[in-house]
């Protein structure tokens, strides 16, 4: 299992939009094979952070997802990223 998981930087004006945008993505992604779940959303402080978490079954499955996800073309610049890739390899409740 790998987590993908971390933010962007954006301009404050255009985050909505950048996240808009990018709403098509995270459904048709949730759809493919190995994606346990994906979310790019806005954060509920910042307003210019854009929050992305990502999970995989494999990263064959993150590979073949990135060759054919046709992420949009925003024109929206990213100040800086903040985002990585972990390993999990136990899962249980945090309850």
């Amino acid at each position: 299992m790998l987590i993908i998981a971390g933010h962007l930087l954006v301009d404050a004006a255009d985050r909505d939009a950048f996240v808009a945008a990018h709403a098509d993505l995270a459904a048709r992604a949730r759809r493919a094979p190995g994606c346990h779940d994906l979310a790019i959303t806005a954060d509920s402080v910042d307003p210019a952070r854009v929050n992305n978490y990502e999970r995989w079954e494999s990263w064959d499955d993150v590979q073949a997802w990135r060759a054919v996800a046709d992420a949009p073309d925003t024109g929206i610049a990213i100040i800086a990223d903040h985002v990585a890739m972990y390993d999990a390899t136990n899962e249980r409740s945090p309850f």
